[in-house]
C-alpha cells in the first residue's frame, strides 16, 4: 500500500524536473530550427499558409517527441529512481531488496514517463513554431504583395500578344515581365494548374522564344535579370526595415525561374537548351561580377545553381550517359566560374562543386567518365589558392576556403579514395610545397580494397607484400610536362641507349630552370611540374624495364632483390646527377618529388622508397642527407593523415643501423626528441637486430 502511494509522487516530481530541464529545451529549439529550414524551403511556392501551418506541426511535433525520447532516456531514468530512493529511505528493509524493487518499479514505469515527456516536448516544440514560423510568413506575404508592382507590368493580356519574331527591346522587356508574372501566378497553386502550366510552356514554344537563337538567350537573360533583381531588393527592404536583425532575402523569384527551367527542361530532350541556358547564366554572373567588384552578391545565383541540380537529379534519364550528360553541363559551367574568373563567387563555387547531387554523381558510375571534370574542377581551385598559400597570406577569406577545401579533400579520402589515387600527380603539381597538410591527404589515399599494413610491425618484410608487385593505376598524363619541353625523347634515348651521355646529363639541371619572367610568376627558379614529370617517368620506366629483364615467377613470388632494383643504371645515374649538381632549392623540389610517389603499397612505392634510401647512403655530402631527412620529417610532424609510403620509409632510415642516421652531425638532442615522437606515434620499437 505505502508502494502504491509513493510510486505516482515520484513519477510526478521525476517527469516535472526532467520537462523543466535544458534536455527538453534543447530538443524543443533543435526541432523548431530543423522544422523551419525544412519546411520553408519545401513550400516555397505554397500559398496556403494553412497547409503550411499544418505540415509544420505534424514535423516539429514527431522531431521533438522523438529526439526527446533519445536525449532523456536515461536521465528521466535516474530521476525516478532517485525520487523513489528518497521516498522509501526510512522503509524498514534490506538494501538489496530496496534496490531490487526500485528497478522494478522504475523499469515497469518508464514508458509511461517517456510519454509524458514527449508529449510536453511536443506541445512546447508546436507553441514555440507558431511564433517562430508567423513571422516568416509575414515577410513572405509582403514580398508577395510587393512582387507584381515593383518589377512587373499590370496589363495581363499583352500576355496573348507576345509576337514570335523579335520585338524592340523595351517592348520584349515589358513582354517578358509580363510572361513571369503569368507564371508566379500558375506556381502559386502548383496542385491545380499542371494543366495551366503545360499550356504555358507550349505559349511559350509557339511564339519562337524556345528555339535557341538569339530571342533564347534574350528571354532567358531577362528573366534571369528579373529574378535576381527582385531577390536583391528585397535584403534592401529587410536591412531597412528590420534594424535589430541580419538582413534577410527572399528567394522566391528565384525559386520560380528556376521552376520555369526545370518545367521547360522536363518537357524536352533537347540538351541545347540546357547548355544555351547554363551559357547565359555564365556570362550574366561574369558581367554582374565585373560590374559590381566587391558590391557583387552570389546568393541568388548560389540558390539559382541548387535548385538545378535537386531538380534536374529528380529527372530519370533513360540511362547513365544521359545523366552524365545533364552533369557535364554543370561541370563546364563551374569551369567557367572557376575563382579566377570571378574570385567573388569563390565560396558558393566550392560549395557547388562539392554538393551532393554533383560530385557524388559524377564520381560514381558512367565508368569513371565524371572523373575528369571533377579533376579539372580541384585544379581550378588550387591554382586559385596557390598563390595565397605559396606567400603564406592566409588572411580570413583565405582562411574559409583553405578549411572548406581540406573538408572536401576528407570527404574524397573517406568516399573516392581511388579518385585520389588515381590523379594525386596531378594535384602534387599544382598544390605548393608548403601546404603539407593537404598534400598529405591526397597522397594517403589508397583503394578501398587494399588493407595497409601497420608500419610499426616489428621485423615487417615489405619485400614480402603482395601488392608491392602491383603496379597502380595513374590517370594524369605524366610525361605532358617533358613533351611540352620536347626533351622526352632525349630521356627515352638516354635510357635505352645510354646516348648522349655526358652532354645530357650535364645540360639536364639547366633544362628544369625557368625563364626570369616565369621564375618571378612561380616564386620559384625551377619548373616544378617538370622536375615532378622527369622523376616520376625514368622510375616508371626503369620499373617497367626491371621487370621485362626479370622472369615473371619471380616478380609474381617475391618482390625483387633491392640490388637488382638499380640494375637500370642509366635511371639512377639521372637521379645522382640530380641530386649531386642542383643546388639546395632545386634538390628540395627533386626529393619532394620522389616523396610524392612514398603512397601505398605498389611497384613506385617500393621503387622511390629504396632510390630515398639509397640517395641517403649513397651520398658523402651531409647537405644533402640532412636535406632528405627534411622532406621525411615535415611530412609527418604536421596533423594526420600521413601517407603509408613515408611513414615506412622514415622507420627503416632512422632504425636500420646501416645508414647510421642517429650519428650523424645534423641530429642534435632537440631534434632527436623530434623523431622520438615520431617514432612513437607510428608504434612500438621492433628488436635492433644488430
Amino acid at each position: 500500500m505505502y508502494f502504491n502511494s509513493v510510486v505516482p509522487i515520484a513519477m510526478d516530481r521525476a517527469i516535472k524536473e526532467i520537462a523543466s530541464s535544458s534536455f527538453v529545451q534543447r530538443t524543443v529549439i533543435m526541432a523548431t530550427k530543423t522544422t523551419m529550414e525544412l519546411v520553408l524551403k519545401d513550400y516555397a511556392m505554397e500559398s496556403d499558409q494553412t497547409r503550411i501551418l499544418k505540415a509544420a506541426h505534424l514535423m516539429v511535433t514527431s522531431l521533438a517527441g522523438s529526439w526527446a525520447h533519445v536525449t532523456c532516456k536515461e536521465p528521466l531514468w535516474v530521476s525516478i529512481y532517485s525520487q523513489l530512493r528518497n521516498s522509501l529511505q526510512n522503509l524498514n528493509i534490506t538494501n538489496e531488496i530496496l534496490e531490487q524493487a526500485m528497478q522494478l518499479v522504475t523499469n515497469d514505469n518508464i514508458d509511461l514517463g517517456f510519454a509524458v515527456i514527449e508529449q510536453v516536448a511536443a506541445d512546447k516544440a508546436k507553441n514555440t513554431i507558431d511564433t517562430e514560423i508567423t513571422q516568416q510568413l509575414f515577410l513572405r506575404r509582403k514580398h508577395r504583395e510587393g512582387f507584381s508592382s515593383t518589377f512587373f507590368y499590370a496589363n495581363k493580356e499583352e500576355f496573348k500578344g507576345v509576337d514570335s519574331v523579335e520585338p524592340d527591346p523595351s517592348g520584349f522587356c515589358k513582354q517578358v515581365a509580363v510572361l513571369f508574372k503569368e507564371w508566379y501566378r500558375i506556381c502559386e497553386f502548383p496542385g491545380a494548374n499542371d494543366t495551366a502550366s503545360a499550356h504555358f510552356i507550349l505559349q511559350l514554344h509557339q511564339n519562337g522564344l524556345l528555339k535557341g537563337d538569339d530571342v533564347t538567350d534574350h528571354f532567358f537573360r531577362q528573366l534571369m535579370e528579373l529574378a535576381i533583381a527582385h531577390c536583391l531588393s528585397t535584403e534592401v527592404i529587410n536591412l531597412g526595415s528590420l534594424q535589430s536583425q541580419p538582413p534577410t532575402m527572399s528567394f522566391l523569384a528565384i525559386d520560380i525561374y528556376a521552376k520555369l527551367v526545370f518545367s521547360i527542361l522536363k518537357g524536352s530532350n533537347e540538351l541545347v537548351l540546357l547548355s544555351k541556358i547554363m551559357a547565359v547564366t555564365v556570362r550574366f554572373i561574369i558581367k554582374d561580377a565585373e560590374e559590381k567588384n566587391a558590391l557583387f552578391n552570389p546568393r541568388p545565383v548560389f540558390r539559382l545553381f541548387i535548385n538545378w541540380l535537386l531538380d534536374l537529379g529528380l529527372l530519370e534519364p533513360v540511362t547513365d550517359g544521359a545523366n552524365l550528360q545533364i552533369l557535364t553541363v554543370f561541370a563546364n559551367a563551374f569551369h567557367a566560374l572557376q575563382p579566377l574568373k570571378v574570385p567573388a563567387f569563390s565560396f558558393a563555387w566550392l560549395e557547388l562543386i562539392s554538393h551532393r547531387s554533383f560530385m557524388p554523381k559524377m564520381l560514381t558510375g558512367n565508368g569513371q567518365k565524371g572523373w575528369p571534370y571533377i579533376q579539372r574542377l580541384l585544379v581550378d581551385l588550387f591554382q586559385f589558392m596557390e598563390p595565397f598559400l605559396r606567400h603564406a597570406e592566409l588572411g580570413e577569406p583565405v582562411r574559409v576556403l583553405y578549411k572548406g577545401t581540406l573538408r572536401v579533400l576528407l570527404v574524397l579520402l573517406h568516399d573516392f579514395p581511388e579518385f585520389l589515387c588515381d590523379y594525386h600527380f596531378t594535384f602534387c603539381d599544382v598544390i605548393p610545397s608548403s601546404c603539407i597538410q593537404m598534400r598529405n591527404i591526397i597522397l594517403s589515399a589508397c583503394p578501398r580494397s587494399m588493407r595497409l599494413p601497420d608500419p610499426s610491425t616489428p621485423k615487417l618484410k615489405i619485400d614480402l607484400l603482395q601488392e608491392i608487385n602491383q603496379s597502380p593505376s595513374i590517370l594524369s598524363e605524366v610525361d605532358a610536362a617533358l613533351k611540352a619541353k620536347q626533351i622526352k625523347t632525349h630521356v627515352d634515348e638516354y635510357l635505352k641507349t645510354r646516348q648522349p651521355s655526358w652532354s645530357f646529363l650535364s645540360e639536364l639541371k639547366y633544362k628544369l630552370l625557368l625563364s626570369p619572367n616565369e621564375a618571378a610568376s612561380a616564386g620559384t627558379r625551377y619548373n616544378r611540374p617538370l622536375i615532378n614529370s622527369l622523376v616520376l617517368y625514368v622510375g616508371m620506366q626503369a620499373i617497367h624495364q626491371l621487370q621485362e629483364r626479370t622472369p615473371h615467377t619471380q616478380t609474381s613470388a617475391n618482390a625483387v632483390p633491392v640490388v637488382a632494383l638499380f640494375s637500370v643504371d642509366t635511371a639512377l645515374d639521372i637521379f645522382k646527377t640530380l641530386i649531386v649538381d642542383l643546388d639546395s632549392e632545386g634538390r628540395y623540389l627533386f626529393l619532394n618529388a620522389i616523396a610524392n610517389q612514398l603512397r601505398y603499397p605498389n611497384t613506385n612505392t617500393h621503387y622511390f622508397s629504396l632510390l630515398l634510401l639509397h640517395l641517403f647512403e649513397d651520398s658523402n655530402l651531409e647537405v644533402i642527407q640532412e636535406q632528405i631527412t627534411r622532406v621525411l620529417l615535415e611530412r609527418l610532424f604536421v596533423e594526420r593523415p600521413h601517407p603509408w609510403g613515408i611513414l615506412i620509409t622514415f622507420l627503416e632510415l632512422y632504425r636500420n643501423p646501416r645508414y647510421n642516421f642517429r650519428n650523424r652531425s645534423f641530429i642534435t638532442p632537440e631534434i632527436e626528441k623530434l623523431f622520438e615522437s615520431v617514432v612513437s606515434r607510428a608504434g612500438p620499437k621492433p628488436v635492433d637486430e644488430s
